[in-house]
C-alpha cells in the first residue's frame, strides 16, 4: 500500500512538472515582452523582425535612425493625418476607424499608427490571427509606458517607405535627396500618401492618385495642426 501510495505521489509530482515549466515559460516571455517595451521607450530600436527579413533578402538595406527634433514637424503630422488622424484621442485603438474599415471592407484600414507600431516593432507583417491577437495585447502595454510622441517618433523611424527602404530619413534622401528636417509640406504630404502601400507607389514620381492622395494630406496636416489634434506629438 505504501509502495503505491508513493508510486502515485511520484506521477502526481511528475503531472505538474510541464504545468509549471509551461508557466516558467509563459512568465519569462512576459517579462522579456515588458522589458522590451520599456527598454525601446527610450532606446533606439536596432532592428525590426522585417527589416532583418529584407536585409537578408535583399543583401542590405537603407535606414538611418533620427531623433524626433530631427524630422520636420509637417513631417509627422502629415503622418498622422494620412494614417490616424485620431492619434492623440484613442488609447491604441480607434473603434470608429475600425467600423468604417469593416464597412469598406478591403478599401480601408482600421489599424492606427500604435498598432502598426506594434506589428513592425515586435511582430511579423500578414494577416493572420495569432499575429492579430498578440497585436491587440501589447498595442495597450506600449500605449501605457510610451509616450504619444515617442510611438509617433518609433513609427516614422522603422516604416518602409520603399522596397529596402525604412525610416523618414532614409525616405527623404532616397527620394528628394534631402533630410527628413528639411522636408517641405509637399515632400512630407507625397511620403505619407505612399503608405501603406510603398512598394506599388513612389513619392519622387507620384500617380494621379498619389497626387490626389498628398493634396488631402497636406490639407489634413494643417488642419489637425490648427484644431490641436497634433498637441500629444508635437514638440
Amino acid at each position: 500500500m505504501a509502495k503505491t501510495r508513493g508510486k502515485k505521489a511520484a506521477k502526481t509530482r511528475r503531472s505538474w512538472r510541464p504545468r509549471l515549466s509551461l508557466r516558467r515559460v509563459l512568465l519569462w516571455l512576459t517579462g522579456a515582452v515588458v522589458a522590451l517595451v520599456a527598454l525601446f521607450a527610450v532606446v533606439p530600436v536596432p532592428a525590426t523582425p522585417y527589416q532583418m527579413m529584407e536585409h537578408w533578402r535583399l543583401g542590405g538595406v537603407a535606414r538611418d535612425w533620427v531623433g524626433m527634433d530631427e524630422i520636420a514637424p509637417v513631417m509627422q503630422r502629415s503622418a498622422v493625418a494620412a494614417e490616424d488622424a485620431n492619434f492623440c484621442a484613442h488609447w491604441g485603438f480607434d473603434i470608429a476607424a475600425l467600423r468604417e474599415a469593416i464597412d469598406g471592407g478591403a478599401r480601408r484600414g482600421g489599424s492606427t499608427i500604435s498598432q502598426q507600431t506594434v506589428k513592425n516593432v515586435y511582430l511579423w507583417q500578414g494577416r493572420s490571427w495569432p499575429r492579430k491577437a498578440l497585436e491587440a495585447g501589447l498595442t495597450p502595454v506600449v500605449e501605457l509606458v510610451w509616450t504619444k510622441r515617442r510611438i509617433l517618433h518609433v513609427y516614422l523611424n522603422v516604416i518602409e517607405f520603399d522596397e529596402g527602404v525604412f525610416g523618414v530619413e532614409a525616405a527623404a534622401q532616397h527620394y528628394f535627396g534631402v533630410p527628413a528636417a528639411d522636408l517641405s509640406p509637399t515632400q512630407a504630404a507625397r511620403l505619407a500618401a505612399i503608405l501603406p502601400d510603398p512598394k506599388d507607389r513612389s513619392a519622387s514620381r507620384p500617380s494621379a492618385f498619389v497626387q490626389r492622395r498628398a493634396a488631402a494630406i497636406r490639407d489634413g496636416a494643417e488642419t489637425i495642426r490648427r484644431d490641436g489634434r497634433a498637441a500629444c506629438f508635437a514638440g
